[in-house]
């Protein structure tokens, strides 16, 4: 799961430093103020991953793409090419901890664990004037440990001593005051992508055998890719239901960006047969009961079944019915609002555990109860599996749910990050809203969901004035 970013130079923000919540982070603000900015930058990544050119530094997405930002003109920050784009991001390990012990002293007994790890990456032009292409001026991944302080570093950079060229290196923090000198070689190619060491430094990774298991370069790029292929992405525009869906058997990662996938991953979790807890120590259920529970909870159905049209037919229709009386209805009958949520209960219990899920204003086209009803299923279904969910909203009914649900102990404030974004003169800025552990909001920004106050004082004396008129 990620913990920090670090980001410089980003469309709106000069610089963006935010800490995420291990559980929960909710990013709220006024339109075009730049809060949909780290979703953006974290889908960049993920894109630039899984784009197959390996000389594609970053993958600013297409037309009807998950993201569409432009080229790199269009991200940096005020539109000056001259700029650096730099970020320094870390997460827990997506596997099992490196363990390390020290080799110098022939005993193999474990020292530490590494359990943080973070890559730092600069990107710019090859050249401004001449040429769209970039280039990775310098990237470098290091290990951390929290207990000792101990740190492990392999990076790439420019050669100080050369116009060309670069040097790749392995330097080490220890908790003494004898830290060993870097260990670095000269090479002729930089990084590939942002994340991926040249084959050229390959003959280097020995360096990493420093314990048992040993830590290579190579795995800290692995690691990194998992992290981006748990990375999980639902937008505000979701897909309108149909009256029929076909599958043959497949099983999406996810329910794509706008939920057009659901059916397909409900029909593959069912077909895997599955259980699932609504909470830590609940029954089990199978995972379509589990879907019309949590739907059902919100008041918005009674039940919810996906089935066959006919045996063989890979044809399938999902079918609600909003209370005990009524008929059974497909989805395009009944209110809008269960296919919206539908995705986004399906997309967080699909997801494998230890995945990180962006939701995009999810509370679009609901009813503010129900808006409420949906924080109460992201906080169960983040602790039950396991998640961290990354909520882009003006929902206040689902911020004060929130609260309320830290207020009387159902999560830690210390899982939950909440930050206000606002921008001035050009420049977007973060504000940290300051949870504390009675669920009080201790920095409430101004004109936070605008202002309720100011709104029922002004109505209060229109209505006055207006009385006052009409006895004269």
């Amino acid at each position: 799961m990620i913990r920090h970013v670090n980001l410089k130079n980003f469309k709106a923000w000069r610089e963006f430093d935010i800490e995420l919540g291990p559980r929960i982070t909710g990013l709220f603000g006024t339109n075009s103020s730049g809060k949909s900015s780290l979703i953006q930058f974290l889908l960049m990544l993920k894109e630039t991953k899984n784009n197959p050119d390996r000389n594609i530094v970053l993958d600013f997405g297409k037309s009807g793409g998950v993201i569409n930002l432009g080229d790199f003109g269009d991200v940096i920050h005020r539109n000056d090419k001259s700029l650096k784009l730099e970020w320094h991001m870390s997460w827990d390990r997506m596997e099992q901890p490196w363990s390390a012990s020290d080799p110098d002293s022939g005993d193999d007994e474990i020292q530490f664990e590494y359990k943080e790890v973070s890559i730092q990456s600069v990107v710019e032009m090859a050249n401004p004037e001449e040429s769209k292409s970039l280039k990775t001026q310098s990237m470098r991944y290091t290990m951390m440990n929290e207990d000792t302080g101990e740190e492990t570093t392999y990076g790439i950079e420019p050669n100080p001593e050369r116009k060309s060229g670069f040097r790749f290196f392995r330097a080490e923090k220890l908790t003494t005051s004898d830290n060993k000198s870097p260990l670095q070689v000269e090479i002729d190619e930089g990084p590939i992508k942002t994340h991926l060491f040249p084959s050229q430094a390959g003959f280097l990774m020995g360096l990493g055998d420093i314990g048992s298991p040993s830590m290579l370069p190579s795995d800290l790029a692995k690691d990194y890719e998992k992290l981006m292929d748990r990375i999980f992405y639902l937008g505000p525009l979701r897909d309108y239901p149909h009256r029929q869906y076909n599958w043959s058997g497949g099983s999406p990662t996810d329910v794509g960006a706008r939920g057009e996938s659901t059916i397909n991953a409900i029909l593959a979790a069912s077909e895997r047969g599955s259980a699932y807890q609504m909470k830590k120590g609940s029954r089990k259920l199978s995972f379509q009961e589990m879907v019309a529970m949590r739907i059902k909870d919100m008041g918005l159905i009674h039940s919810f079944s996906v089935s066959e049209v006919a045996e063989g037919s890979s044809i399938y229709q999902a079918k609600v019915s909003v209370d005990k009386k009524s008929p059974k209805a497909l989805l395009t009958d009944v209110g809008f609002g269960v296919s919206q949520v539908l995705p986004i209960i399906v997309l967080l219990n699909h997801v494998p555990e230890r995945s990180t899920v962006i939701l995009e204003q999810p509370e679009i086209h609901l009813h503010p109860e129900v808006q409420s009803g949906l924080a109460d299923a992201i906080v169960e279904i983040a602790e039950t599996r396991d998640l961290q969910v990354i909520v882009e909203s003006h929902s206040e009914h689902l911020l004060r749910r929130l609260q309320r649900r830290v207020a009387d102990e159902t999560i830690p404030a210390d899982l939950v990050k909440l930050y206000f974004v606002s921008q001035e003169n050009g420049e977007a800025r973060l504000t940290d809203i300051g949870l504390n552990e009675y669920g009080e909001i201790e920095n409430w920004p101004e004109h936070f969901f605008g202002d309720e106050m100011g709104e029922i004082a002004e109505t209060r004396k229109a209505a006055i004035e207006r009385k006052m008129k009409a006895e004269e």
